[in-house]
């Protein structure tokens, strides 16, 4: 049996970045200019909060960053900056960290903001934990993606040091682009403090495989992400209660959508399942 936890009701970015970004943001006591490196719902987030705090946000994109961010980013008001970099590794980290110190503006840095942690083992971990006690269950495992890290490493400790959960995560195959997860080469923070059972690689079309799965199944538009988890599952096939992270919907990813689907060439191509 499994379920999946949907954080796309989030009301910020529709996905789980709202948590630590508002954890992140919660303690600036002065209006300030702030920028950051995301590939999506970070920036969103930050955008939207920095709109109702006063705030001056600047938000620096990797080159894959799907079209759709970056418009929802300049509704907010924020800025845009596309860059060359082809994932957020520590050499985008450094550079957004230079950027900022040079011009005088904050950096939060949710790749190693405890903040980010934090939110997540306060705040998502125990949320969940409520969530299956009051149906009468605990988690035999939990499949989450690997991003900056800080949601599964918090559910990883939370769940694990209670009920002795299996951890399975999930990252892009080598080569391979997924919006919000990254290999482990691009070191996350987090991913060292605490135990992985398991991590299972998944290519892009392996993920839109899980959006559509999901789709046509269950009338849900998921992530591209969220694919991911999907796909990870049903490559293991855990045992139990098992509880799948989906991080946000798929209304930002259309234009990704559209290109598996085929319609850059004006026909619809649906995938095996």
């Amino acid at each position: 049996m499994y379920f999946a936890k949907l954080e796309f009701f989030n009301p910020f970015s529709r996905s789980i970045k709202d948590r630590p970004v508002f954890n992140m943001m919660k303690d600036i006591r002065k209006r300030t200019r702030l920028y950051e490196a995301s590939s999506g719902n970070v920036g969103i987030a930050m955008a939207a909060l920095s709109a109702v705090l006063g705030h001056r946000f600047k938000a620096y994109l990797p080159k894959p960053t799907p079209k759709a961010t970056e418009v929802l980013i300049r509704i907010f008001g924020a800025e845009i900056v596309r860059t060359d970099f082809e994932t957020i590794d520590r050499a985008f980290v450094e550079f957004v960290k230079e950027e900022a110190a040079r011009e005088g503006a904050v950096n939060l840095n949710q790749f190693e903001n405890d903040a980010n942690f934090e939110a997540h083992y306060y705040g998502t971990a125990k949320e969940l934990e409520e969530q299956l006690k009051s149906i009468g269950k605990e988690a035999d495992a939990i499949v989450a993606g690997i991003g900056t890290s800080g949601h599964i490493a918090a559910l990883s400790k939370y769940f694990r040091e209670r009920y002795g959960t299996r951890i399975i995560g999930v990252v892009p195959a080598e080569g391979e682009s997924i919006p919000g997860i990254k290999r482990l080469e691009t070191g996350p923070k987090w991913i060292s403090e605490v135990e992985i059972d398991e991590v299972v690689e998944v290519t892009a079309k392996e993920a839109f495989e899980g959006v559509v799965k999901v789709a046509r199944g269950d009338g849900l538009l998921i992530g591209m992400s969220s694919g991911a988890v999907v796909k990870a599952y049903e490559m293991t096939r855990p045992e139990g209660t098992v509880v799948l992270i989906f991080p946000d919907d798929g209304f930002k990813y259309v234009e990704l959508f559209e290109k598996f689907l085929g319609g850059a060439q004006g026909r619809s191509v649906s995938p095996v399942l």
